[in-house]
């Protein structure tokens, strides 16, 4: 289906003021998100025929935090929403959007996603679009050929991943000479499979610059045992997993070179690129032997904003609805493999991330930890740097003087 499809009725624009008195008002839509340029340029190009008071331009290019210390940033965002992008929320640069129809769809459970980042006072100043849901991509084939179920508890996992190797099979394809294929894949699945993300980050946040060896909470005490399991895995993955790339990895999975590989929708796309008839699904990592524990990996795929500053309130905030009809947004997360963040969403047909839906559904879901860390400490590296031998104690230590560090800085 198109987007011009599914805009079949025109949305008509009322009380967008025009620039000078004539003409339209002129906004800026900003969207970074390579692979989805085309849907919005067409998205975008629909909504400036359909109408005549607002016209946007799609701008994919620009610098964002320029924008916003020049005091000319986009008039409308909808861009990846994490550690980065809270910095402006809590600064107050975004506008409350929570007097907007939108902003009831969204579900609680969703919005708190964005709220664990940051939140700026009396505002809800960024609405969710899109979830990616990350769990373990398997090969159906391959499991099926010996005899295997998808696991519920660690130790079942552990058990499946000894069935493999003795019967020939690399049970996981590793990619660790790209840091962040390994934190937020197999870091992220044991660590958030058997920790509070959410909660551990509110404490480690109250703390600030007392995170240290003596703290209630700190990435040594709370993070070891996860990591060790990440370790655990890790030694049923392929031989040169430290030589071998975010691409590769694809390729290899694709040829049927491993049963499993620790990746996020988006690498389901590429490995179409070598085997499209492949059959693959996805289950959450099992970090426990408890299944009540079992939860999926997510992160804001997209998110919505309109700046606090700028002279076109009113029409960013038509487009803003525009863009969240619920058949767009349907759409858009068919196409891309996303979960959709409001009541009313259309669940998931993709047979390769159905397996996610049930726990998406119940909440069952956290923000990858790699994620809530600031991007000035460089975590993951340190997660690539303990895959490939360094020592676990030291390093996650190491982790902990670094917040604590950051924490005094600010």
């Amino acid at each position: 289906m198109t987007v011009a499809a599914v805009l079949g009725t025109s949305i008509a624009l009322t009380g967008c003021s025009a620039i000078g008195g004539g003409g339209p008002t002129e906004i800026t839509f900003h969207m970074s998100k390579p692979e989805a340029i085309g849907f919005f340029r067409d998205l975008t190009a629909q909504f400036n025929e359909e109408q005549s008071d607002v016209h946007v331009t799609l701008d994919t290019a620009s610098n964002l935090s320029a924008g916003f210390l020049r005091g000319d940033p986009p008039d409308v965002g909808l861009l990846n929403y994490n550690m980065e992008m809270s910095r402006f929320m809590e600064r107050g640069a975004l506008s409350d959007l929570s007097d907007m129809p939108e902003a009831a769809r969204i579900r609680p459970d969703v919005q708190e996603l964005a709220d664990q980042y940051s939140t700026y006072p009396g505002r809800t100043s960024v609405l969710p679009y899109s979830v990616a849901a990350a769990s373990v991509i398997y090969n159906v084939q391959m499991f099926e050929d010996n005899g295997l179920d998808v696991p519920e508890t660690w130790d079942e996992l552990i058990a499946i991943c000894e069935t493999l190797q003795d019967a020939g099979i690399t049970p996981i394809y590793s990619t660790f000479s790209e840091p962040w294929t390994i934190a937020q894949g197999l870091f992220d699945y044991t660590a958030g499979g058997s920790v509070d993300v959410a909660d551990f980050f509110d404490q480690m946040n109250e703390l600030g610059t007392e995170v240290g060896p003596e703290s209630a909470v700190s990435f040594e005490k709370n993070f070891t045992e996860p990591v060790e399991k990440m370790m655990e895995l890790a030694a049923y993955t392929n031989d040169d997993a430290a030589s071998r790339s975010y691409g590769d990895g694809n390729v290899a999975f694709a040829k049927g070179e491993a049963a499993m590989l620790m990746q996020g929708p988006w690498a389901l796309g590429e490995i179409a690129k070598t085997d499209e008839d492949l059959e693959l699904g996805t289950f959450p990592l099992p970090a426990t032997d408890d299944p009540n524990d079992l939860k999926v990996r997510v992160n804001l795929d997209l998110a919505l904003w309109v700046p606090e500053i700028g002279d076109a309130q009113e029409a960013s905030r038509e487009f803003v609805s525009y863009l969240m009809q619920q058949d767009v947004m349907d759409e858009y997360n068919a196409q891309f493999l996303g979960f959709g963040t409001t009541t009313d969403a259309a669940p998931a047909e993709d047979e390769r991330i159905l397996g996610m839906q049930e726990y998406y559904n119940d909440g069952r879901f956290y923000l990858g930890p790699s994620q809530r860390v600031h991007l000035s400490i460089p975590t993951a590296n340190y997660v690539q740097a303990i895959a490939t031998g360094a020592d676990i104690d030291s390093t996650l230590s190491r982790l902990d003087a670094d917040w604590a560090r950051l924490a005094l800085r600010e």
